[in-house]
């Protein structure tokens, strides 16, 4: 896994260091004690039964500035050590038993910290005291040139860590309904399952990328009721059949029925309506599936498996899943049917997880159908099969499921249902829920409506502007927030375009190193580069982007955001296209040629690694 030492943590840790070693020198604190380092995520707490002298050091705060490049240290007056660290900075309150010192004291404490400074072999170039007691520590040339070789160790895996432990983590995503073509809430969900899925994995998760195939239910009844309607209307015509007003609409149910009577002619008008519906419900999801798999893989999405509904209940497994329920006292008969106690399972729910009694109480609670009367199981009783299935029988430790945003009030129950079962779904089962896509051409929305017919499906999509494209757009903004989806933005070819600028920054590194290469420059090693010549504002403000790569990831991770790399990358193009307008390569000393050179082949290599996580090409030329 990678190294860490170019972290936050690790950099105000090694501030720290520099800081005790420079208050023993200058007799300010004596070292009799050791340090116990607690780490609880992104805090770090550092406990010190520490014996101060007279001239007691009273603390530190210590601020990594994401602009300077900095540490800052401010006196303080407390007790324990402790900083937290955000993507941004990090501070570090180091805490005494002092109580009465004064800004003067505290300043000339400083100085005499600076006066017994010592920075040989640290991350820092520099010392000075500002304003009543800071201390800016200055990050040097050794860092800098230590992002550098970071990079080069770890190649297209940079960023990579062990912070998912090797958890095994299930993504289940898209998971359309095989009744037509997929519209673009799966196209969006499809990226947003992938990529997170690729940032989990990278981020030290064992991931599994998993489509449902909705193949039993209603829907599938009422997807071969339609193709029915269509088929006996080729036979009988349109005005002696109706078809059914909540049917499916779309010209790819006409298409289905063609190639139906095609096959089978008229053999199908006199049997048994259930006979007929078998073979039209086969016979579409046998031509469906396939095409939805074609689009997917051309989408550049490929499943560890795709799981058919339909296998649960041949199976008899959610049969006994809703008997488990059932043994556990979950469950309850009426008119019929048989209810799952979903009002008891969400008080439960919520009151472990801190609501008061009486906010429950307030709350507008229903219990839910599993079985009907008529003896089949509702398409709540299969997806909770499902997720026993993931967590209890496959192991997973956790279930993250992208469903759309209108699914909201599912959530709850069905962490709800497999809390019941023992399974403890409120924490092991999170959904990640996306809002609406908004599709605009000439400044106007597309519509998009299953059902009347005119939908956009995602293979039309890809028709008119790239899957590198379609990608990125979808991929550009939260879960949480809608997209707007401008077709005209995505097919253009300049900085307007954020996958174009940044695959443009990746193409003019490429043909920059292709053009040095062939005067004979080629990209040095970064132990032969000599980091200190690295020194402009443009040049160490792009060498900090490099480094914040691990810090992305794993927050993309954390917060099941994919898109802070979209983000990122727009970033770190802009720190290039900013370096490369402020320093020239060609032309300059073969030393500060080579630091460049480096530097830019740096960027070529984090840019290609991050397009890679969103599934997106890295062009050498455009």
């Amino acid at each position: 896994m990678a190294n860490t030492f170019l972290t936050p943590s690790v950099v105000a840790r090694e501030a720290l260091m520099v800081l005790e070693n420079n208050l023993v020198m200058a007799n300010l604190v004596h070292r009799d004690y050791s340090d116990e380092f607690v780490q609880v995520g992104d805090t770090v707490t550092i406990r010190k039964p520490a014996k101060f002298t007279a001239k007691n050091f009273a603390g530190a705060i210590v601020r990594q500035d994401a602009s300077e490049g900095s540490v800052a240290v401010k006196i303080d007056r407390h007790r324990d050590v402790s900083f937290e660290v955000t993507s941004r900075e990090m501070t570090l309150d180091i805490r005494d038993f002092s109580s009465q010192l004064i800004a003067p004291a505290m300043r000339a404490i400083a100085q005499a910290v600076v006066d017994h400074m010592d920075l040989t072999d640290s991350l820092f170039a520099s010392v000075e005291i500002a304003g009543p007691g800071f201390l800016n520590f200055r990050l040097g040339a050794k860092w800098y040139g230590d992002v550098l070789a970071e990079i080069e160790a770890e190649g297209p895996l940079y960023g990579q860590s062990d912070e998912g432990r090797g958890q095994k983590v299930m993504v289940e995503f898209v998971s359309a309904n095989p009744t037509g073509p997929m519209h673009m809430g799966n196209a969006r969900g499809g990226v947003l399952g992938d990529t997170l899925a690729n940032i989990l994995r990278r981020d030290g998760c064992d991931t599994w990328k998993e489509f449902y195939v909705n193949d039993a239910g209603n829907q599938i009844h009422k997807f071969a009721v339609s193709i029915q309607a269509r088929y006996l209307q080729l036979l009988l015509g349109e005005e002696k059949v109706p078809f059914p007003e909540d049917g499916y609409h779309g010209d790819d149910i006409r298409e289905l029925a063609q190639a139906f009577y095609d096959l089978h002619g008229d053999q199908y008008r006199d049997v048994e309506e259930a006979q007929r519906l078998e073979a039209l419900a086969a016979f579409g999801l046998e031509r469906n599936i396939p095409k939805m798999q074609a689009d997917l893989r051309r989408y550049g999405i490929e499943y560890d498996q795709w799981f058919f509904e339909s296998s649960l209940h041949t199976s008899g497994y959610v049969a006994e899943t809703v008997g488990l329920l059932t043994e556990k006292g979950w469950t309850y008969e009426k008119d019929g049917a048989l209810w799952l106690n979903t009002t008891q399972l969400l008080k439960n729910k919520y009151l472990a997880e801190g609501k008061s009694q009486k906010q429950v109480d307030k709350l507008d609670l229903k219990d839910d159908v599993l079985r009907r009367a008529n003896g089949f199981y509702t398409y709540f009783a299969a997806d909770i099969a499902y997720h026993r299935n993931k967590l209890e029988v496959r192991g997973f430790d956790k279930s993250i499921d992208v469903w759309g945003a209108d699914h909201h009030g599912h959530v709850a129950r069905l962490q709800a249902a497999l809390d019941g079962l023992g399974l403890d779904g409120s924490h092991r089962l999170v959904v990640v829920l996306m809002q609406l896509v908004n599709l605009l051409q000439d400044g106007q929305p597309v519509r998009m409506s299953k059902r009347s017919g005119k939908a956009i499906a995602l293979h039309d999509l890809l028709d008119e502007v790239s899957v590198d494209a379609a990608r990125y757009f979808f991929n550009s903004r939260s879960a949480t927030s809608p997209v707007d989806f401008d077709l005209d933005l995505a097919v253009r070819e300049d900085s307007e375009n954020p996958v174009y600028y940044v695959q443009y920054a990746h193409a003019r590194i490429c043909t920059l190193i292709a053009r040095l290469a062939g005067e004979g420059y080629a990209v040095p090693k970064a132990a032969e580069v000599q980091s200190e010549l690295l020194s402009s504002q443009e040049e160490t403000s792009l060498i900090r982007a490099l480094a914040r790569l691990p810090e992305e990831i794993h927050a993309a991770a954390r917060d099941y955001d994919p898109s802070r790399i979209n983000r990122y990358l727009v970033e770190l193009a802009g720190e290039f296209h900013r370096f490369y307008s402020a320093c020239r390569i060609k032309g300059e000393t073969p030393a500060l040629l080579a630091a460049r050179l480096k530097l830019a082949d740096s960027v070529r290599s984090v840019l290609a690694n991050c397009l890679g996580l969103l599934g997106v090409t890295a062009p050498e030329k455009m």
